[in-house]
């Protein structure tokens, strides 16, 4: 290989760790990745930034604000809770919640109808003593299989769409990926109402764990009037930097103070909530003013007053790596976290000095603003609030369905191209009064459109260094053996192992120009890899940070790592036999 194909693997390796070991946002790291290469001239400027005016990520941004709409208006929540129904077997409801669930996500992004789902199942499921971890991971799972049914059904589609087009092909047609991505949901989807309640574990949320083990970090004391606290501020009376415990909110005359401020001034009468381990409640007593009132149970839920909302920690969040101290998150967020749920139980220790890991559920206490003011951020994957109730139907669900059915009509009759039809019932959507322009702005995941054209312009440099012909040469000497297929086996093998680790679009943007380059060196249809590389990024089973709804039920769930390879595998296995079947026979090699 020449230096530049060594220089750019070394970028490419680079980007991988970084991804893995979550050291950047993907948006970061591919931004670092393509200054990289642009400096030493591996591509020239036009090239590196040829991503910015693909077709993909602008199709992506437009679809965010059709989610947007869907997620403010619920306009999916009725259609899919609607057949939840209230009685029937544990196979019954998982055929109830994923048929539609799936048939939902084949036309709008699947994180907002996960987002908007998870309370409903979790209530669901709790209303009638079954466990909710029986039916999340099947949900996210069912999710994820109805988006490789057509091209906008999962932004890993429209990425290698856009990449067909920077190699000078067709884009993927609206209804070109259905023709394998069909059977592959309807047997995924089998397979989930076969196999799950065989092999899924019965968890415990982060909710049911906060209810269940109250005792072992609530209690709740009283100022004792004219004594030592009172008059005093919260700081002054050393309510602070307590050993193990900490003081989440105040009731005073009918009212929750919450979070607590330090300067905070203590009134006589008034009840202090305090969170923390049991072995520490004996610090309590020990403060003089401080006397209990035998009431030893969390607060209660969903008041007018005060909310309690479990947040997920995604990949983007400022909190990965630090502690809730660091970041000030009582101040910054307005809120108090009550708990930390990671890999199926609850992290135990001080909550102000855990390092806070990816996918990590937090049991907060706030007001009841806290989602409206977070929920558009990348502060938190979920922020769902325990008890609340979903949006209910509306003009604006009306609208949102029309657009949405507008959309699809529009892109997959030809009328217009599929980037046009998007922007246009983006454009419908904010004209209509859905969304607000604020709002529209608001739901693009500009993390998500930067670093899918940073992603491009690293595959350009891969395909101009030369380094995607040199791995492709490597692979045929691995898997050649005269045919096509064991070829595209390990294309798809590649794949599968790498997207398990990075996100699914990152996997995709690495591994395509591999496979255009095997096939195009073999003389065969490139289509067809590239097709296989799409269908294969797009369906992450294996573990919960392959691909973002995994994480979301990840906490709620009470799951542990290893819980989504039960599930998985045997997923994985119709993901990879489908592909290798069906490709070959509607793309011949």
């Amino acid at each position: 290989m020449s230096w530049e194909a060594w220089y750019t693997l070394a970028v490419v390796a680079v980007v991988v760790v970084i991804l893995t070991r979550d050291l950047l946002p993907p948006a970061g790291a591919f931004l670092a990745a393509l200054v990289a290469v642009l400096v030493p001239e591996i591509i020239e400027p036009g090239e590196a930034f040829s991503g910015f005016s693909n077709p993909a990520p602008i199709t992506i941004a437009a679809l965010y604000v059709l989610a947007g709409a869907v997620e403010k208006t619920g306009a999916v929540t009725t259609f899919v809770s609607s057949v939840f129904g209230s009685n029937g077997s544990t196979r019954v409801a998982l055929a109830r919640i994923t048929v539609p669930t799936a048939t939902a996500s084949a036309f709008l992004n699947n994180t907002p109808i996960v987002a908007m789902l998870i309370p409903q199942v979790e209530r669901w499921s709790e209303s009638r003593g079954r466990s909710p971890s029986r039916y999340l991971m099947p949900l996210s799972f069912a999710a994820i299989l109805g988006g490789v049914v057509t091209v906008i059904g999962t932004a890993t589609n429209l990425v290698v769409s856009g990449l067909f087009v920077a190699e000078g092909m067709e884009p993927i047609g609206f209804f070109e990926i259905t023709k394998v991505g069909l059977p592959m949901a309807i047997i995924g989807i089998g397979v989930i109402v076969l196999l799950s309640p065989v092999v899924t574990p019965d968890r415990r949320s982060a909710y049911q764990e906060m209810v269940e083990d109250v005792r072992q970090y609530a209690v709740e004391m009283a100022v004792a009037p004219g004594q030592a606290l009172d008059g005093k501020t919260v700081a002054g009376g050393r309510l602070r930097d307590l050993r193990g415990v900490f003081l989440a909110e105040i009731e005073r005359d009918g009212d929750v103070i919450a979070p607590v401020a330090p300067d905070t001034v203590l009134h006589g009468g008034d009840l202090l909530h305090f969170f923390g381990m049991s072995d520490d409640i004996v610090d309590l007593q020990a403060i003089p003013g401080l006397v209990s009132t035998e009431h030893h149970h969390v607060v209660d839920l969903d008041t007018a007053r005060s909310n309690y909302f479990e947040a997920v920690v995604g990949e983007a969040s400022p909190l990965l790596g630090r502690t809730l101290k660091e970041i000030g998150f009582r101040s910054r967020y307005q809120a108090a976290v009550i708990a930390i749920h990671r890999g199926g139980q609850q992290v135990e220790g001080k909550l102000g000095s855990i390092r806070v890991r990816l996918g990590d559920t937090l049991l907060i206490v706030t007001d009841p603003g806290f989602r409206r003011r977070w929920k558009d951020s990348n502060h938190f994957l979920l922020i769902a609030r325990l008890g609340g109730l979903p949006p209910g139907t509306s003009a604006g669900a009306r609208r949102t369905g029309l657009v949405g059915l507008g959309v699809v009509v529009l892109a997959a009759t030809g009328i217009t191209s599929l980037i046009a039809a998007v922007l246009l019932g983006a454009v419908a959507i904010v004209m209509l009064g859905v969304l607000t322009p604020g709002e529209a702005r608001e739901s693009v995941n500009l993390d998500v459109v930067v670093m899918i054209a940073a992603a491009l312009g690293l595959a350009e440099a891969m395909n101009t260094s030369g380094l995607a012909e040199a791995v492709a040469d490597r692979v045929v000497d691995m898997f050649g053996d005269g045919s096509g297929v064991a070829v595209l086996f390990g294309v798809v093998l590649a794949t599968t192992l790498l997207k398990e680790f990075v996100t699914t679009n990152a996997a995709a943007v690495l591994i395509f120009p591999i496979a255009i380059s095997t096939a195009t060196s073999l003389g065969l249809d490139p289509r067809a890899f590239g097709m296989a590389v799409a269908l294969t990024a797009a369906s992450s089973f294996l573990t919960p940070i392959g691909y973002q709804t995994n994480i979301m039920v990840y906490g709620p769930g009470g799951y542990r790592f290893t819980d989504y390879l039960r599930l998985g595998v045997p997923l994985t296995a119709v993901t990879i036999t489908t592909t290798m079947v069906l490709v070959p026979v509607f793309w011949p090699l």
